[in-house]
């Protein structure tokens, strides 16, 4: 099954994320705060050769105003958002969440990992504008 399709140029970037958080969750294991995952993974792309911003802000605006900023946990090659929980289940807010850093980063596609269970929850997030 591709589950790439519709990711709007970010497919390769999408997999290679998965793969490294695969690579985290199984050296790490569960039980970690949030941030122990995120530095991980950012070490993992970033020796992938991948571009990471970590906790980058972004403006909110209302009818041009800026009236507020979220933080993405991890902005990847400029074109994916990756937003990390240590819970243990996902849970709608989560995803909603996830949309609102699209929404306010312009960008198309995020992934919602959850590092806080034995075995990871991943959701590939689309927005369209």
């Amino acid at each position: 099954m591709n589950t790439d399709f519709g990711l709007k140029g970010s497919a390769d970037v999408s997999r290679s994320v998965i793969g490294a958080a695969f690579r985290v969750a199984n050296s790490l294991g569960a039980g970690f705060f949030e941030k122990v995952y995120e530095n991980a993974l950012a070490v993992e792309l970033r020796l992938a050769g991948h571009e990471v911003e970590q906790q980058r802000p972004f403006d909110v605006r209302y009818r041009g105003e800026l009236v507020g900023i979220y933080i993405a946990d991890l902005v990847v090659d400029g074109c994916l958002v990756v937003e990390l929980k240590a819970v243990d289940a996902l849970a709608p807010v989560h995803k909603g969440q996830c949309l609102n850093y699209l929404r306010a980063s312009s960008l198309d596609t995020g992934l919602l990992i959850n590092f806080g269970r034995p075995r990871i929850e991943i959701q590939r997030i689309l927005h369209d504008h």
